[in-house]
C-alpha cells in the first residue's frame, strides 16, 4: 500500500514540472489507475454516517462552483477541484416526486430520507399522503434514517443554514400534509384552502369532531413534531432558523425587535424543549447568536438547540461574521461533530446548505456559488476530522435548478461570473457566462443594454432568465451523489433517490438492514480465512491478481517509454530505500 502511494506521488510531482502536452495527460491518467488501485473497498459496516445535502445543486453548478474556487485563488479556475469531487464512489440519483415530474425539497428530502417517493409538498409520508390533507397523513407515515439509527443507540443531529422545520431537514424527523405547516397559524388558516377550491366542512372522523379541510385539528405542526414526538425530541444536535415558528405571538424575537413569534396556541416551544430536556436528566443549551454558540462545551452538552435568526440565515456572502452574528456552516457542523462523537455507539449527521436554492430562485449566480464554495469548506472540515475507516460520508443534493453556463470559444480562465468575450451575433449585445432558464432575470433585449453597465461578479447582480418567473423553477434532472467510507461502493450507477436511505441503512446495519446487511460476508479481511467465506477470499485473491497485473501493465515498458530519466532514477532510489525499511523491520 505504501509504495503504491509513493509511486502516485511521484507521478504527481513529475507531471506538475511538465507542460500539459501528451505527456503530462498520460501521466495524470497513470496517476488516476495507480490511485484508484490503492483505494480498496471497506467491507466493514459503518458506524458513523455524514450525509452533506447541497439543495438545489446540479451538476452545472457543481462545474461553476468548482472553477469559482480555483479563480478565487487566482488559478484559471476549469482544472480545480471541489473536495467532494475526490471521492471515489459516485452516482446519479433520480429525482422525480410520485406526482411530479420535477420534485420540491420536501417531496425529495423525503426519498432521500424515509426512502420512498412522496407527494409534492408533503413530508415523511408515502404515496397515500395528499397535500394539505391531514386524515391522509395519518395512515401514511414513513420512518426515517433518524428512527432506524435512534433504535440502534445512535446519536442524531443536523445543521442547516434554513429554517429547522423547512422542507429538507423537516423530513427527518416530522410526518405532515403541508411544508409549509411549520406552525399551528397555517393549520388554523383556512383561507388559504377556501382560494384553491378544495375546502372541506366539518366532518366527524373516528367520533371526533374535525374542523378545517382535511381535519386539520388532528395534526401537529412540524415544531411542535420536533419537540414533542419521537424522534424529534430525542435528536441531540439540531441548529438553523426560524425562531419565528417557535415563539408564541406577542413575543418579541431577541434579535429583531419589531418582529415577533407566529405562534397562535401560546406555546414558546424553546422553553418548552429546554423542560423536557431537564425533566429527562440531560444537559442541554439554547444559542441564539454566535456569542453563545463559541461558548458552548461540547464535552459537557448532550442536546443543543441553535436558533440564529427570526427565519433563514443569511448568505454567507452577507453574514455578519461579529459576536451576535450567526456561524458558519462549517462552525456548526464542527461543533454538531464534537458533540456527537461521544456516543459510543455512533452517530448520523446530517448537514445542509440550503440558501444554495434560494439564491438560484433568485437568479443570483454570485450567492449561489459563494454558498456552494462554503459548502465545500464544510465538507473539507467535517471530512479531515473524522476517521473515514469507520464513517461513511455522502454528498449530494435534493434536485437541480434551471441555470447553465457556456460560451462561443470562451477562453480559458474566462471568469465565470463574467460575461463572454464574444458579444451575440443576433444583435451585437454581451451577455453573462451563467443564465437562467427562467425567473425574475427575464429582460427584453432594450433592457439587457442597461444590465451591460453592471458586473455579474458583483453580489446583487441577477443574471438573465429566458421565462419570466417570480422565481425560477427546480430543475429535474439527476443529481450527483459523491461517497466515501465503509461500504460507499453500492452507491453507483444510477438509482432513484429512495436508494440513499436504503443504501445508507445497509452500510450501517439500521432500519431494514438491522439483522440484514451482510456482515458474515463483509467480514474484516484479517478474518476472512476463519470466517469460512470461501467465494470473498477467492474475490478477494482475484482482484489482488489483477490489480498487480494491472501496476505491471502501467510500469510497462510502453509506459516507461513516456517518464523521464530522472523519474526512473528516483524511482529506483525509492524503492531501493522502501526494500531496505522492509528487510530491517
Amino acid at each position: 500500500m505504501i509504495f503504491a502511494w509513493i509511486v502516485f506521488g511521484v507521478l504527481m510531482i513529475s507531471q506538475s514540472l511538465g507542460n500539459k502536452d501528451q505527456e503530462f495527460w498520460y501521466k495524470d491518467a497513470q496517476s488516476t489507475i495507480l490511485q484508484r488501485l490503492t483505494q480498496l473497498p471497506r467491507f466493514s459496516k459503518a458506524k458513523n454516517a455524514i450525509i452533506f445535502v447541497a439543495d438545489g445543486l446540479g451538476m452545472t453548478g457543481v462545474t461553476a462552483a468548482r472553477i469559482l474556487k480555483g479563480q478565487k485563488k487566482g488559478l484559471q479556475g476549469e482544472d480545480a477541484q471541489l473536495t467532494f469531487e475526490r471521492f471515489p464512489d459516485l452516482a446519479l440519483l433520480k429525482t422525480y416526486a410520485n406526482d411530479g415530474q420535477t420534485p420540491d425539497s420536501a417531496s425529495s428530502a423525503t426519498a432521500l430520507f424515509c426512502g420512498v417517493k412522496a407527494n409534492l409538498e408533503t413530508i415523511g409520508l408515502d404515496s397515500k399522503g395528499k397535500f394539505e390533507d391531514c386524515i391522509s397523513s395519518l395512515s401514511s407515515r414513513v420512518p426515517s434514517i433518524f428512527d432506524w439509527a435512534q433504535q440502534q443507540g445512535k446519536a442524531t443531529g443536523f445543521v442547516t443554514t434554513t429554517r429547522v422545520t423547512h422542507g429538507t431537514p423537516a423530513a427527518l424527523y416530522s410526518h405532515s400534509a403541508s411544508r409549509y405547516w411549520e406552525d399551528d397559524s397555517r393549520l388554523r388558516d383556512e383561507s388559504l384552502m377556501k382560494s384553491r377550491g378544495i375546502y372541506q366542512s366539518d366532518e366527524q372522523f373516528g367520533g371526533r369532531k374535525i374542523s378545517g379541510p382535511g381535519g386539520r385539528s388532528m395534526c401537529k405542526d412540524i415544531t411542535r413534531q420536533l419537540v414533542e414526538d419521537e424522534p424529534g425530541r430525542n435528536i441531540n444536535v439540531l441548529m438553523g432558523g426560524g425562531r419565528r415558528h417557535w415563539l408564541p405571538q406577542g413575543t418579541r424575537d431577541p434579535e429583531y425587535k419589531s418582529e415577533e413569534g407566529r405562534r397562535q396556541d401560546r406555546r414558546d416551544l424553546i422553553e418548552q424543549w429546554l423542560k423536557d430536556k431537564k425533566k429527562r436528566g440531560h444537559s442541554a443549551e439554547y444559542v441564539w447568536n454566535k456569542a453563545q454558540f463559541n461558548k458552548i462545551d461540547a464535552q459537557k452538552t448532550e442536546f443543543l438547540l441553535g436558533l440564529f435568526d427570526y427565519s433563514h440565515l443569511d448568505f454567507d456572502s452577507d453574514r455578519d461574521q461579529g459576536i451576535f452574528g450567526d456561524p458558519s456552516l462549517s462552525d456548526m457542523s464542527q461543533k454538531a461533530l464534537e458533540i456527537l462523537k461521544k456516543n459510543p455507539h455512533g452517530y448520523v449527521l446530517v448537514v445542509e446548505s440550503g440558501r444554495i436554492d434560494h439564491a438560484y430562485h433568485y437568479n443570483n449566480a454570485y450567492r449561489a456559488l459563494e454558498e456552494i464554495v462554503a459548502f465545500d469548506e464544510a465538507v473539507t472540515l467535517v471530512t479531515s476530522s473524522v476517521n473515514i475507516e469507520e464513517t461513511i460520508i455522502i454528498v449530494t443534493s435534493d434536485h437541480s435548478q434551471v441555470m447553465t453556463f457556456g460560451g462561443a470559444g470562451t477562453p480559458r480562465g474566462n471568469p465565470i461570473l463574467g460575461y463572454d468575450i464574444y458579444p451575440s451575433p443576433s444583435d451585437g449585445m454581451p451577455y453573462p457566462t451563467i443564465l437562467f432558464g427562467s425567473g425574475p432575470g427575464h429582460q427584453s433585449s432594450e433592457k439587457l443594454q442597461n444590465t451591460t453597465r453592471l458586473s455579474p461578479g458583483s453580489s446583487s447582480f441577477i443574471q438573465p432568465s429566458a421565462i419570466l418567473r417570480p422565481w425560477s423553477t427546480h430543475g429535474g434532472e439527476d443529481v450527483p451523489l459523491y461517497a466515501i467510507g465503509p461500504r460507499s461502493f453500492i452507491f453507483h450507477g444510477t438509482q432513484d433517490q429512495t436508494f440513499l436511505a436504503h443504501g445508507l441503512a445497509y452500510a450501517m446495519c439500521l432500519g431494514p438492514f438491522k439483522d440484514n446487511c451482510g456482515d458474515a460476508l463483509w467480514a474484516k479481511e484479517d478474518d476472512v480465512a476463519e470466517s469460512g467465506c470461501q467465494e470473498k477470499q477467492l474475490l478477494r485473491e482475484r482482484n489482488k491478481e489483477i490489480n498487480i497485473w494491472t501496476l505491471s501493465a502501467i510500469l510497462s515498458s510502453s509506459a516507461k517509454k513516456q517518464l523521464s530519466n530522472t523519474f526512473l532514477i528516483f524511482f529506483t532510489v525509492v524503492l531501493i530505500i522502501i526494500v531496505i525499511c522492509d528487510t530491517n523491520k
